[in-house]
């Protein structure tokens, strides 16, 4: 049994208490928590939330502390049954992220218990991540993870048995291979999701875009040309790297293609590479149009000015 005591002040804690008891040979846990951390619960950063949505209430010393327990359960349903949104697909991501990390530990770690700890990471992260991608959290601890997994609708076909294939593995490499898969499938589903959701956004905005260009041509294409020039890989590839974040910012904020800005990079042919960006600066160009804008360009700096000064 598990019962959970919550404290108004730290004179609680003391209340906790964890015991054995021989006749059934099970144990008990008598624990606590705060009011703070379960309106934390309450904003939904994380599937594990069911003694908030869930817990029996078996004893209220005043009728205050139910209605106060009541709102946030509230709070956390509004959440809950609400569109997902791409507030809610950031918040998936994070414990996303949660997970990459601990695939690379698990990939670059050499002794074994090191990987199988990675490994576990990993897996928990994935669950909790596919749980808040589908808008839902555990109700019934790891015993039924599974059954809980199978029901919900954006996962990997196969999430189940991609798991049990990691915890299947008899060696370190095969270890690595299986998390591998769990995680390519994992992340094919968020672009999924992701690309879907950015369908939905409108078009983009004259003050979305507004002088976007002008900055990537300003930070980088005379960075790209002159890396050509010296034969300076790292300023190609770093230039590159750079813009392709712009790019991604702008994306996750406004309904625009996607730029392949890295695919443009030749190590063998860098004069390529300051063409290529090119070419994507000119099509970026489009993202311009749809929204009603024109790139500022001026003769020289004397016209600019002129245009500055009259407009300020």
């Amino acid at each position: 049994m598990d019962l959970l005591i919550l404290i108004n002040d730290d004179r609680g804690w003391q209340l906790g208490c964890t015991f054995i008891q021989d006749d059934l040979q099970v144990g008990h846990d008598i624990y606590c928590t705060t009011w703070e951390r379960l309106q934390k619960d309450a904003e939904y950063e994380h599937p594990n939330i069911s003694k908030l949505m869930d817990a029996k209430i078996v004893y209220c010393a005043d009728e205050k502390y139910r209605e106060r327990l009541e709102n946030l359960r509230k709070k956390a349903s509004g959440i809950l049954t609400a569109p997902f949104s791409e507030e809610d697909y950031t918040k998936a991501e994070k414990l996303l992220k949660e997970a990459e990390h601990y695939y690379t530990l698990a990939m670059i770690s050499e002794q074994q218990s090191d990987v199988l700890d990675g490994a576990g990471r990993v897996i928990y992260y994935v669950e909790n991540a596919i749980a808040m991608l589908n808008k839902r959290y555990f109700r019934y601890g790891v015993k039924r993870a599974y059954e809980e997994l199978n029901a919900m609708e954006n996962r990997p076909e196969n999430l189940c048995g991609l798991i049990n294939a990691v915890l299947s593995a008899t060696s370190v490499t095969s270890v690595r291979t299986h998390l591998s898969t769990l995680m390519k499938e994992t992340m094919a589903v968020f672009r999924h999701v992701k690309e879907t959701i950015a369908l939905q956004k409108k078009p983009a905005s004259p003050d979305e875009l507004g002088g976007t260009y002008e900055e990537m041509y300003s930070n980088w294409r005379n960075k790209m040309h002159a890396a050509a020039e010296a034969g300076n890989r790292h300023l190609a590839f770093m230039s590159l790297v750079s813009a392709k974040a712009m790019f991604d910012e702008i994306h996750s904020e406004a309904a625009i293609d996607r730029y392949d800005v890295l695919g443009a990079y030749d190590p063998e042919d860098l004069r390529k590479t300051a063409a290529g960006f090119d070419g994507i600066l000119s099509e970026y160009l489009k993202e311009y149009r749809k929204a009603g804008l024109q790139a500022k360009h001026y003769s020289d700096i004397d016209a600019f000015v002129l245009d500055y000064q009259a407009a300020h």
